[in-house]
């Protein structure tokens, strides 16, 4: 099996500007697949996604209402969304509703809040918040999958400022 690295975003809400910027360092970090949990709220923060240059997949989150017609436009999903890239296999969802280890990666946001653990063979992690709302803080994460191991990279940043940081966590 050889390694991919999958760039995992949430919760842009209204923040085009906060998901572009998360893109484009996620990418520069070497995202190879970009998957997005939900709550775009707007049309161009699908665009974005679309126009990454990446292979993307995406899950309606519940205050995307207004973006139900545009899943034939974009390639966004009724949660819970399977899908395989490569090897693994990946659950995504907004709502944290099914959290069974039934695939290899479990990805989950709507909780504003970054958390990530490895129980039953199985990865689940929620990348936390892009829109900075409930904290000062813009998040996103890169999940490296390796033949015997995950490497995740947790990466958080204030919204003005110019530099990531990141905390490493490997299971």
């Amino acid at each position: 099996m050889s390694n991919i690295k999958i760039g995992v975003l949430s919760d842009t809400h209204k923040r085009g500007d906060l998901q572009q910027e998360a893109i484009n360092h996620l990418t520069k970090e070497g995202a190879q697949y970009l998957l997005h949990l939900g709550d775009f709220e707007k049309p161009c923060n699908l665009e974005a996604l679309a126009n990454s240059g990446l292979p993307y997949a995406a899950v309606f989150g519940n205050n995307d209402y207004a973006l139900k017609g545009m899943d034939s436009t974009f390639r966004i999903k009724k949660e819970p969304y399977y899908l395989k890239i490569k090897d693994t296999t990946i659950k995504m969802m907004h709502l944290p509703y099914y959290l069974s280890n039934d695939t290899n990666i479990v990805l989950f946001g709507h909780l504003h809040k970054f958390s990530v653990e490895f129980k039953a063979k199985t990865l689940f992690l929620n990348p936390g918040e892009i829109c900075a709302r409930n904290k000062n803080l813009s998040e996103c994460a890169l999940i490296e999958v390796r033949k015997d191991k995950y490497l995740v990279n947790y990466y958080f940043r204030e919204p003005t400022a110019k530099s990531w940081e990141v905390k490493e966590f490997e299971f």
